[in-house]
């Protein structure tokens, strides 16, 4: 953090360029009024040199606090572009002209910086990635700690949806044939170095409309100040009393009472704010898309991996009648013995737990498992002389009665109510005969059910996405606590949906990564597309998880709103100072023409120039104490938007009206005792 800050502070001198104060107008006009009154100092203008001086000092070090404060959010971001620096070099690899030439005589050795769009190349373990594309041969374990920071390499293989691979990430095991996806040699790496340095951050529309309001205050302070010059003169021939202001003095008063501080800090907000995202390992294509996600109104969810574990769980052992529970977890537990999917352990260790199950010993000759294939369905084993299967009740159905077993009606009523119940069945059967059926459960996890209610508190509607049937799905909505759900949803249905909540004036956002989510995510006002995903999720998102995890939009959803809260806060605090600097300072200025404003000097303020010069010691001191609060945002809670509104204008309304007060008065009585 200590390079971090030397860094901002050499950039805030370098940010005076003229060419970079100019981007943000209000401060621009503190830019120009710095170096008026640092002209002005060389010239006799009507007030001791001694306060030409100090206004001078302090205006520059307004600019150079507003610029620190900026320089310091960018320097977070550059922090974090550099390590991800680190994961990209230039390798050579190994160009193939199709999948049939896969032999190293047939190998083209080139820079990665030579792939073109649609080149195949083959990676081998130990190896890294040249390019981002897309798996179309083989299966391998792949290390992708430099980008995620997750030291568990993941498998990428074809088809499916975890075929896309990153460049910069490294094969660990096996190969990979990669159709290169990326374009002259930009990668998604470069896409995510670009954004994370802020190089191709653009301001977002609610930036630009606070922006053009902090310019029209700034332009009536401005048309004000210009005035007064010629006012207070007449004014002072009028009443025979007093004199005309000094031009030192205007321009002081123009940068108390313009919105400067809101002014100094509005960029860093923006910056922080996608610098957060980024510490989530989550990179934002747009500063639209984090400010969308604060006032989204409307979640879509898939059930699987957000609301779920993503893994379904044995849970229960339903015997048929004239069946122990004991016999059906026996026979269950063979047949899952080589079944290496989650359902299948999960079916393994039930056993043990309830039966103690285990320890069980076979000869290569008395046993055959039958793995599970497309064709059949199903899975089981052959273990001396018996035949046991396993599989989805239609499946093991149709089967029974092809052999002319004996499919009772009873076992078909434990389905459907297991599916009522939102699990899933499978049917167990040895030599033909129904045994029973093991229940298997969809994990909820935990913590999920009181997150939605606190979304539903924020007035956010959550809906579950699934493939699911209705009832399960029903089963499921109802446990998880979501407000809504779209069963048996189809790329269609999913896009549907969000036209409708969209066209009836809600902001929706949705996680995917297929590529059947891509017309979807494309709809969506926030798409968070996973890293894990295809390369058409990815194009079609305007948001990027490289963990992948389906709960980070959650999480997405509360920095957006604690970036749209900050910048909130810290406008009324600012627009609040400058009222109270106005009430502050303009009676102490004019008593000397209208003696009548000394009754609202009530701060008892010793000079007009302890007075104003005090006003612009605070006003550039204030910038300092709310950089930490600018960058690190406010604390965010789910609440109403009323009640958060309640409580920024309690906290930062009324804070922002007291502070001057105290604050100037302690400095003019400082300045008081120095002067005399």
């Amino acid at each position: 953090m200590k390079k971090i800050y030397l860094w901002a502070a050499k950039q805030a001198f370098r940010k005076l360029d003229p060419r970079q104060q100019i981007r943000n107008p209000v401060m621009f006009i503190v830019y120009l009024g710095a170096i008026v009154t640092t002209i002005l100092c060389f010239y006799q203008t009507g007030v001791p040199l001694w306060f030409s001086l100090s206004v001078t000092v302090f205006l520059w070090l307004t600019l150079l606090f507003a610029n620190f404060a900026e320089a310091v959010a960018e320097g977070r971001g550059k922090a974090q572009a550099d390590s991800l620096k680190q994961a990209k070099k230039e390798v050579m690899t190994y160009k193939i002209m199709n999948l049939s030439d896969i032999k190293e005589e047939n190998f083209i050795e080139l820079r990665s910086s030579d792939l073109k769009r649609g080149d195949l190349v083959y990676v081998r373990s130990g190896e890294q990635i040249p390019a981002d594309g897309d798996v179309i041969e083989g299966a391998a374990s792949v290390d992708e700690s430099a980008i995620t920071g997750e030291s568990a390499p993941v498998i990428r293989e074809s088809g499916g949806d975890r075929s896309a691979v990153t460049g910069g990430t490294t094969v660990v095991s096996d190969y990979l044939v990669i159709r290169v996806t990326s374009e002259n040699g930009h990668s998604f790496l470069d896409k995510m170095i670009a954004m994370v340095e802020g190089t191709q951050r653009k301001k977002t529309p609610n930036e630009i409309g606070l922006q053009i309001f902090l310019i029209t205050l700034t332009i009536i302070f401005l048309t004000v100040a210009i005035t007064l010059v010629a006012f207070t003169e007449f004014s002072s021939q009028l009443s025979g009393k007093g004199g005309a202001l000094s031009l030192i003095i205007v321009i002081a008063l123009l940068i108390c009472l313009a919105p400067t501080t809101i002014g100094a800090l509005i960029s860093s907000i923006g910056i922080a704010g996608m610098s957060r995202l980024t510490k989530e390992n989550v990179i934002a294509m747009s500063g639209r898309a984090i400010e969308a996600a604060g006032d989204v109104d409307v979640l879509l969810l898939d059930k699987t991996g957000t609301i779920t574990l993503g893994n379904r769980r044995a849970s229960e052992f339903l015997p048929i009648n004239g069946v122990s529970e004991k016999a059906l977890a026996d026979a269950a537990q063979l047949s899952s013995l080589a079944d290496e999917t989650a359902e299948g352990r999960s079916i393994v260790i039930l056993a043990k737990e309830r039966f103690d199950l285990r320890e069980r010993e076979f000869q290569q000759s008395e046993v055959k498992f039958i793995d599970f294939s497309a064709k059949t369905r199903m899975s089981g084993i052959d273990y001396r002389g018996d035949e046991i299967r396993k599989g989805a009740a239609d499946t093991i159905k149709k089967y029974v009665l092809s052999q002319a077993g004996n499919y009772p009606a009873e076992c078909d009523e434990i389905v459907a109510k297991i599916a009522r119940a939102g699990g899933t069945p499978l049917v167990v059967i040895k030599n033909q005969q129904v045994m029973g059926v093991v229940y298997l459960k969809d994990i909820v996890k935990n913590g999920v059910k009181e997150k939605f209610s606190d979304m539903r508190e924020m007035g956010i509607k959550t809906i579950m996405i699934t493939g699911d049937n209705p009832l399960t799905a029903a089963a499921i909505a109802a446990e998880a606590g979501v407000d809504d759900f779209l069963a048996e949803a189809t790329p269609e249905n999913k896009m549907d949906l969000i036209r409708q909540y969209q066209e009836k004036g809600h902001l929706v956002a949705m996680t995917g990564d297929g590529t059947n989510d891509a017309p979807a995510l494309a709809q969506a006002d926030v798409a968070m597309a996973m890293n894990t995903g295809t390369q058409a999720a990815k194009e079609a998102g305007n948001m990027i998880d490289l963990d992948s995890s389906p709960t980070k939009l959650l999480q997405v959803v509360r920095i957006g709103k604690q970036l749209l809260m900050t910048r909130g806060a810290l406008t009324t605090f600012s627009i609040a100072n400058d009222i109270a600097k106005y009430f502050a300072v303009i009676p102490v200025l004019f008593y000397g023409i209208y003696p009548q404003l000394e009754r609202l000097n009530i701060m008892a303020l010793g000079s007009p120039l302890t007075a104003i010069l005090s006003a612009v010691i605070y006003n550039a001191l204030v910038i300092v104490a709310l950089i930490p609060l600018a960058l690190k945002g406010v604390d965010y809670k789910e609440k109403p938007a009323s009640q958060i509104l309640r409580h920024n204008l309690l906290i930062y309304g009324l804070g922002g009206i007291v502070a001057p007060f105290i604050f100037i008065k302690v400095i003019d009585l400082l300045l008081s005792l120095i002067i005399l």
